[in-house]
């Protein structure tokens, strides 16, 4: 008996429509970045993207437990000498809410070529609204 190894063409991909309204962070992020991946199927493997489309809406409301609105940092370079940048995870989710989101996520997801393509797949939305119609992404209900 052979080891089934998953082709690019044979995979399906979904289309699914996640509501972040109430949920934590990290918990929010972690089912992402599973279905993202596709490691939520039989058929998954490590070089072959598997994954499902994932569309997030209400991202502005998505919860950060205890202190991490205010003791979070995200920090970055620009390049240029003295160029540290840095931002509170609160006033980063009153500036662009989805941001918070997309980091939390991409961080998850793996640093390579199939990484990049996966990431692509994530759409975040501050809003309840998205321009996903077309695709009729099934919502799921992540169980807190």
């Amino acid at each position: 008996m052979s080891t089934f190894v998953p082709k690019k063409e044979s995979t399906e991909h979904h289309w699914l429509l996640v509501d972040a309204e109430g949920q934590t962070l990290g918990r929010l992020s972690t089912f992402v970045a599973t279905r993202l991946m596709g490691k939520h199927r039989p058929t998954w493997s490590p070089a072959v993207d598997t994954g499902d489309f994932v569309v997030v809406v209400n991202a502005e409301k998505v919860k950060l437990t205890g202190r991490k609105l205010e003791r979070k940092i995200y920090r970055w370079h620009t390049g240029f000498p003295g160029g540290l940048k840095q931002i509170s995870a609160g006033k980063l989710l009153k500036q662009k809410p989805t941001r918070v989101l997309e980091l939390a996520i991409h961080g998850m997801l793996p640093k390579n070529r199939l990484g990049k393509k996966v990431r692509n797949k994530l759409k975040v939305y501050a809003g309840p609204e998205h321009p996903h119609q077309a695709q009729q992404p099934q919502r799921v209900k992540i169980s807190a």
